[in-house]
C-alpha cells in the first residue's frame, strides 16, 4: 500500500512503466508547454496499449486479427 521513501524495489511494476515512459516518450522531445506533453503522452499512451507488440500474445499487438 505504502511505497518507503529509497525503496523504489517495492513497487518495481511502476517504477518500470515509469522509466519506460521516460525513456520511449518524454526525453525524446523538449517541451514548451504542458499541451505538447499531454498531446504527446496520449499518442504514445494509445501506441503502448494498442500497437506495440506484447508478449503476452506471442509479440503481436493486442489489436492483431489473425
Amino acid at each position: 500500500i505504502f511505497t518507503q521513501p529509497g525503496n523504489p524495489q517495492q513497487n518495481a511494476y511502476i517504477e518500470r512503466f515509469n522509466r519506460t515512459v521516460r525513456y520511449e516518450c518524454l526525453n525524446q522531445y523538449l517541451f514548451r508547454e504542458l499541451s505538447e506533453v499531454q498531446d504527446c503522452t496520449t499518442l504514445w499512451q494509445y501506441f503502448y496499449n494498442h500497437e506495440r507488440p506484447h508478449m503476452s500474445v506471442n509479440g503481436c499487438p493486442p489489436n492483431f486479427k489473425q
